[in-house]
């Protein structure tokens, strides 16, 4: 009788030298597939960033000022009316949110109970795909629908009260401004920047900031945050909301739908005795506390070495992190006079 013939198999050694190579060729494409990925994000994020602009030139056509962050009223440093409904909130009509708008009652309190469903409603066109918490946020009185676009609401100085100053952004409480009022030029002028959902914070919001009370002394973009403003290491500070900021789509405050330029993008605020190594926002005293208003709230992205920006001709650009500090503040005034050139950005 003939012998059954032997049928050979892979060898131990055969079968980790091929688990070898597919490992060296997930290795070698995932950060391709990867890369593809952030890209296309980054392209939707640049897509939904001129779609801002868009719905801000509208609105500027139709209503002949850009739309204000906050409706106040009062006098001096006193606010007794406050609608508290942001720009983002304003545009919702010129960027297919005609229903969320009328749905709104904007002439009263945006966290009235009639506005509950409204703001706690995500818009799709204010959240960046890199986010890592797009989640609705919870607050106290409710909930509400997070953001990643900021309007660029002042350097350090936000807001001087009734009887102060502007600022000297494009955006603050109060305050309409018509594009034709830019003298520095639409396309060296910030208009919006992405800014990261539940920004871990400082918040002195019932606290005034002896360090930096002067709208035109403001501290130099080099300088150390701490050392400006010491209060928010010293225990004067009120430090709740410490993962709020940029949690409300609908809200005007600066550190829920701004942002300010007091440091370049993505600066890194190491926390300190309250929140020790946290990446920090500071912001001293809110516009519904009657101000004088100043912050620290830093654009911030996801996407690898900058933020996408909103200019004003609406453009929109990504600008590093290694910008210097002071051509960031140059872009982000409409009437310093700076000449900024393309190539510093």
């Amino acid at each position: 009788m003939a012998r059954p013939g032997r049928h050979r198999g892979f060898t131990l050694i055969e079968l980790l030298v091929v688990i070898a190579i597919i490992a060296v060729l997930i290795a070698l494409i995932l950060p391709a597939v990867q890369a593809a990925r952030e890209a296309a994000r980054r392209m939707q994020c640049t897509n939904n960033l001129k779609q801002l602009g868009l719905a801000l030139h509208n609105y500027e056509t139709a209503a002949s000022a850009l739309p204000m962050t906050m409706s106040l009223l009062g006098t001096g440093n006193t606010v007794y009316y406050d609608t508290g409904w942001s720009a983002q909130a304003r545009l919702l009509p010129y960027m297919e949110g005609n229903p969320l708008y009328n749905a709104a009652n904007i002439i009263v309190f945006k966290e009235d109970p009639i506005n509950a469903t409204v703001i706690s409603l995500t818009v799709n066109g204010f959240i960046c795909p890199s986010e890592v918490r797009p989640q609705v946020s919870t607050h106290d009185y409710g909930l509400s629908g997070v953001i990643n676009y900021g309007m660029c609401g002042g350097d350090w100085f936000v807001w001087g009260g009734f009887n102060g100053p502007f600022n000297r952004q494009a955006f603050g409480p109060n305050r309409s401004l018509r594009l034709a009022s830019i003298t520095d030029g639409l396309s060296q002028t910030l208009l919006a920047a992405e800014v990261k959902a539940y920004q871990t914070a400082s918040n002195c919001r019932f606290t005034t900031l002896p360090s930096v009370n002067n709208p035109n002394n403001i501290p130099s973009p080099y300088a150390n945050p701490f050392q400006v403003a010491p209060e928010y290491d010293n225990g004067l500070c009120v430090t709740e909301n410490q993962y709020e900021f940029h949690t409300e789509w609908s809200d005007g405050h600066v550190h829920a739908g701004g942002f300010t330029t007091a440091w370049p993008p993505n600066k890194a605020i190491i926390g300190r005795s309250f929140y020790p190594g946290m990446d920090l926002d500071l912001n001293g005293k809110n516009e519904e506390n009657g101000g004088p208003t100043f912050s620290a709230i830093n654009a911030r992205s996801y996407h690898p070495g900058g933020v996408n920006t909103l200019l004003g001709d609406g453009s929109v650009r990504f600008v590093k992190s290694t910008i210097d500090g002071m051509v960031w503040r140059s872009l982000g005034t409409v009437t310093g006079g700076e000449v900024v050139s393309g190539d510093n950005y």
